[in-house]
């Protein structure tokens, strides 16, 4: 009996169900949605489309909450990633997900991989990629394993990124105890296309060819997303190292430019990545959007390894593959383009209009289910919980009279500006080739990163900004001043924002804080995007961020895109001249509560962090624009709580 057959036939019993991460009333639901029970193989289908990582169980609902319109938009959320417009038939495609557990349990590799997924969510839109930016989060720097943490994370960014040469032009890092047993590792990518360029992941009409394109398929990633990214991290975690993917940046480079061509000639009718949860997801998320059925033979798929049974054919998470659909007509055109880029193409099936994901193996049946089951029909939890009681705790934190009576304030800040998460990242972002593609006009250490359209007077601006601290002492307030401190980035060298891409990164949304502190940040971030005008087109939801040492900060990050109609009027950070005058915009003054001097200096996490005032915040970035735009400012820096950007003082020559 082959080893294929044998898992076939293996009887799925309670025991694999819950090994699966599948709770007894959700496998009754397979049960009856399928009108039978599952083999083994669909059960493991189940568990990865059911999974938090990929069906949003949890969060989905709460994220209907959010803006995801406005007359800037090209594409909202729903695709690989949202695209806005920025003027002369230009458009922006851009996305921010998390790879947070894989580099938990391998730095290196996860940290690469997430910028190789980030980067092919960009490209499958037709954009080619042209900046990086990425927000860190690790345990104390004191820590030795948060200083491996740290290393192996930033060179995996900085190798990936550097040699498939797309620039990593700004971010955060930030180091709290919070984040010991979980590191935060968010990477987001952003392109440009015409706007007739725009690709989306749908199937067409039934009898069009699916294909493989790119690397062929191995053992590696096997329940990334069911079982590592959707689980909270444990004392053996080096066990799920087969579960995290190996990245190839050679093989991507080469992927990128096939896809781009295949786009430009018409060649295929759609792309999708082949990320997480690999060939499943990818082939039933394209026959969900688009209405139809696919079969495929998994006999076809190019594998590198022996034996494989299409159980974990079709759990692996590989890297560098694209599922791609054409006409039969244009099948000449997709494979000449493939051999001109050496990347190898196979036909593994075709669509079909029964609404069914069937999966055959040398015509023997592996899986037949519904579409509508695998995406539709994924368990949604809307919970009602109460407030958390340590908030009260936390927010009654007063200073006492006299409290900073016999402080030296010399000596005070000369530890907070020592501070690792506010000292200078120079080690950091030097491994990362920022001017590559010599767009970059801002680069890090400005407060966003700035980059010329070519063949016009504009520019885009680009920041990454959250603050774990703020969102633990006050949920609600903590995502909206997320989202303004990201608008205030922008304003800072002149940018209008147009619209968000977030990251929201929590621990257990079954344990009613998480979940509660998730709510909270959900409504702060949709009040400040309304505010703010800035539509949330495109993210991902990283729960589960839990070890033995408790649950990460709640960490909603934000990824914001501003335009500069005039890239010669934008405001730089080294600007200022002997005699100019310093001027504080906006602000109600000084508040130490959940400041970083709290944390830093006096070593407690307490108090409310400052009110988000968004009509005064909007107002602000108006002013400030207004005045750059009457050539009244030379430099201009956001005034955050001691901001923990990747800092640095802006070099006279970036980019100009």
């Amino acid at each position: 009996m082959s080893p294929a057959t044998a898992l076939r036939d293996q009887p799925v019993t309670d025991d694999l169900v819950e090994a699966h991460g599948i709770t007894p009333a959700e496998y009754q639901r397979i049960v009856d949605l399928l009108g039978r029970e599952p083999n083994v193989t669909e059960l493991g289908v189940f568990s990865l489309m059911w999974s938090e990582h990929c069906g949003y169980k949890y969060s989905r609902a709460r994220l209907a909450e959010l803006p995801t319109e406005g007359p800037q938009v090209v594409q909202g959320p729903g695709e690989n990633a949202g695209a806005v417009d920025v003027g002369e038939g230009l458009a922006v495609v851009f996305k921010m997900e998390s790879h947070n557990h894989p580099s938990a349990v391998e730095p290196y590799q996860g940290a690469a991989t997430g910028v190789g997924g980030i980067l092919r969510d960009v490209f499958t839109m037709g954009a080619r990629p042209i900046a990086l930016l990425d927000s860190l989060r690790f345990g104390e720097l004191s820590d030795p394993h948060a200083r491996y943490l740290f290393r192996n994370v930033v060179r995996g960014i900085g190798d990936y990124g550097n040699c498939v040469g797309v620039p990593t032009v700004g971010g955060e890092v930030v180091f709290d105890d919070a984040y010991r047993g979980n590191p935060l590792v968010n990477a987001m990518c952003v392109g440009l296309l015409r706007h007739d360029e725009l690709t989306k992941g749908a199937t067409g009409a039934p009898g069009n060819g699916v294909y493989v394109l790119g690397a062929s398929t191995g053992r590696d990633g096997i329940h990334g997303a069911s079982l590592l990214a959707s689980s909270e991290l444990s004392d053996d975690t080096l066990e799920s190292r087969p579960t995290v993917q190996v990245g190839d940046p050679f093989s991507e480079k080469l992927l990128l430019e096939a896809t781009l061509e295949l786009i430009e000639r018409d060649a295929v009718i759609g792309i999708q990545d082949m990320g997480a949860a690999g060939l499943t997801s990818s082939s039933s998320e394209m026959a969900s959007r688009s209405g139809t059925g696919i079969a495929i033979d998994v006999a076809r798929v190019p594998r590198r390894e022996p034996a494989m049974p299409p159980y974990e054919v079709l759990l692996s998470e590989s890297q560098e593959r694209m599922l791609v659909v054409a006409d039969d007509a244009k099948e000449p055109l997709l494979m000449e383009i493939a051999e001109k880029w050496d990347l190898p193409c196979t036909r593994i099936g075709e669509v079909t209009g029964d609404g069914t994901w069937r999966v055959v193996e040398d015509e023997v049946e592996v899986c037949s289910i519904p579409v509508a089951a695998l995406v539709d029909e994924v368990p949604k939890y809307v919970r009602e919980v109460g407030r958390p009681a340590y908030l009260d705790e936390v927010q009654a934190w007063e200073p006492e009279e006299g409290w900073l009576a016999g402080r030296d304030p010399l000596d005070d800040l000369a530890t907070l500006l020592a501070a690792p998460t506010i000292a200078c990242k120079r080690w950091a972002w030097e491994q990362y080739d920022h001017h590559v593609q010599t767009n970059t006009v801002l680069g890090p250490g400005a407060d966003a990163a700035v980059l010329r359209l070519r063949g016009t007077r504009r520019g885009i601006a680009l920041t990454v900004d959250g603050n774990g601290r703020w969102v633990w002492c006050d949920p609600r307030t903590g995502g909206a001043l997320a989202v303004a401190e990201a608008a205030r980035n922008l304003a800072a060298v002149g940018a209008k924002p147009l619209a968000v891409t977030d990251c929201l990164n929590f621990g257990n949304p079954e344990k009613d804080r998480v979940y509660y502190q998730f709510v909270e940040a959900i409504r702060g971030i949709a009040e400040a995007c309304r505010a703010l005008g800035t539509p949330v087109v495109s993210g991902n939801v990283s729960f589960y961020n839990e070890s033995s040492t408790g649950a990460v900060h709640p960490t909603p990050t934000i990824g914001m895109v501003g335009i500069l109609e005039d890239l010669e009027k934008r405001i730089r950070p080294d600007g200022a001249l002997p005699g100019d005058i310093l001027v504080e915009l906006g602000g109600t003054g000084a508040h130490l509560g959940a400041s970083s001097f709290l944390k830093e200096v006096v070593g407690t996490v307490a108090g409310r962090p400052p009110a988000a005032d968004l009509e005064a915040e909007a107002a602000a970035g108006d002013a400030v624009r207004a005045l750059s735009a009457a050539g009244l400012v030379r430099a201009a820096r956001e005034r955050a709580s001691s901001s923990p950007s990747s800092a640095r003082p802006a070099s006279p020559d970036d980019g100009a």
